[in-house]
């Protein structure tokens, strides 16, 4: 049967204004800034959160936060892909670097680390956090979708690090001044329907897959999944529902500092970007 590009449209987007009202994540006056990387799911929440102001009663502002990691061969798709919908959008757009922020790319440190994606996650967030703060953003909208969540789910079942349950549902609590809290538009919407959207709008986006992900325990329950939804349809479904049971238990809050080295918020004395920083000069000296 074929899938018909305007209903498919209506489909999608009702599901994420739903989302978006149900949980109340977006008000009256937010500064919302989106973490744009260029690939189907941060290019869907830009498209949905600029359809969803053009419908919305009240008034709040967008812009879109790109941060380029120094991946050559693969990242500046990403960037360019972020440059042309942010401008299809009308939303400005903020491109970031690891070179620039930190005096580094990513390909000249992964080596240090056991996996790329260690020191990736945590500058990129430290970069995407700051920089959201300093325009005065109110949330950061990410593009995490359905899936994403289950597997950081399972990931964080399997490590038995209970303490991230609190960092899962489609919208975090602000826990700190200089922490800007994300919402997550996209948490109800299947990865295969993010796909579709892309393809039936002929959406210039990001398809590459990072050179590192491979090596990360995301990739490996991620391919888990898909084969095992595959063979048991409903599989992600289920998940989900028994995720949603837990999101309903009271978590323990975790008390933040400020870091000692560059004040930035931490739950220790030094922060993960300052102790990644140290771990990079020791093997750069």
């Amino acid at each position: 049967m074929e899938i018909q590009k305007d209903e498919f449209n209506e489909m999608i987007f009702s599901r994420i204004n739903k989302l978006i009202d149900d949980y109340q994540l977006i008000k009256e006056g937010d500064k919302i800034a989106i973490a744009l990387s260029g690939g189907k799911d941060s290019v869907l929440t830009i498209h949905a959160l600029k359809n969803y102001q053009m419908q919305s009663k009240f008034d709040f502002e967008l812009v879109a936060i790109s941060v380029d990691e120094g991946i050559d061969g693969y990242r500046q798709h990403g960037i360019d892909s972020a440059i042309s919908n942010a401008e299809l959008c009308d939303v400005p757009l903020i491109i970031k670097s690891f070179s620039e922020e930190e005096g580094f790319d990513l390909d000249d440190i992964y080596s240090y680390f056991k996996s790329a994606c260690i020191p990736c996650g945590v500058f990129r967030r430290n970069i995407l956090n700051k920089t959201a703060y300093e325009w005065g953003a109110d949330k950061i909208a990410t593009g995490h979708n359905l899936d994403d969540e289950i597997q950081s789910f399972l990931m964080s079942f399997s490590r038995g690090d209970t303490v991230k349950f609190s960092k899962f549902g489609p919208e975090l609590d602000k826990i700190h001044e200089k922490l800007v809290p994300r919402i997550k538009p996209l948490w109800n919407t299947p990865e295969k329907d993010v796909g579709t959207w892309a393809v039936l709008n002929n959406i210039d986006i990001h398809l590459a897959e990072c050179p590192y992900s491979n090596l990360s325990l995301r990739a490996k329950i991620k391919d888990f999944l898909n084969k095992t939804e595959s063979q048991h349809p409903g599989t992600k479904s289920n998940v989900m529902e028994s995720f949603k049971k837990i999101l309903d238990v009271p978590s323990t809050r975790t008390f933040l500092n400020e870091c000692e080295e560059c004040g930035e918020p931490t739950s220790g004395k030094i922060c993960k970007t300052c102790e990644i920083k140290s771990i990079i000069s020791e093997n750069m000296n």
